[in-house]
């Protein structure tokens, strides 16, 4: 038996993402193999840990799934005893980037359960300027810095310290201070 179909570790662990960013997404196997005119059998395979994707493929899927291509090779230093435990630093997946203002990393292992950590930079005047509106609920920890949030019609300050809670409500912020404001969410069900 080839060590796919035992199930590699990394293919295990990189199917259970795909399969978790998929529904995160609200797509069916058949819509996402349409997009990227691969089968069914096959997409369902790679979700399994059991097939392995091309680069082109990969590239592909992360279009559909708009994550970065870097977010499929994460995972291939990870010992498995930590594989869906812990999250070294070095290991964090990138979300964004630092020109637009905002960079996010998943501090959860994986997308695969009820909820996702998520620690967000947000540079001196970046901003969320259209209201966003998530059937989530989410609830967030300002570690450093400052944001102004709105949300619904309410508009809060919030400094190193503050909490706040968004449940199905269209938020927005923005970073006005002269530093970073560093922000830990924990958001329910995930969305990345």
């Amino acid at each position: 038996m080839s060590k796919t179909e035992k199930g590699d570790p990394v293919q295990v662990a990189v199917g259970a993402e795909i399969r978790a960013l998929r529904k995160t997404r609200g797509l069916t196997l058949p819509e996402m193999g349409k997009r990227m005119g691969r089968s069914v059998g096959f997409l369902s395979q790679v979700e399994r840990g059991l097939s392995q994707l091309t680069l082109l493929d990969l590239r592909d899927l992360a279009q559909v799934l708009d994550v970065p291509l870097s977010w499929f090779f994460q995972h291939e230093d990870i010992p498995d005893h930590e594989r869906g435990h812990v999250v070294r630093r070095s290991y964090r997946r990138t979300l964004g980037v630092e020109e637009k203002g905002l960079v996010e990393q998943l501090l959860s292992p994986d997308l695969s359960g009820s909820f996702e950590v998520i620690l967000s930079t947000m540079n001196p005047g970046a901003e969320l300027a259209q209201p966003t509106l998530r059937q989530t609920e989410e609830v967030g920890y300002v570690v450093s810095g400052q944001i102004e949030l709105w949300i619904g019609d309410k508009h809060f300050k919030l400094a190193s310290g503050d909490s706040f809670q968004i449940r199905k409500e269209p938020f927005r912020w923005r970073n006005m201070a002269r530093e970073p404001a560093v922000i830990v969410w924990v958001i329910s069900p995930p969305v990345y």
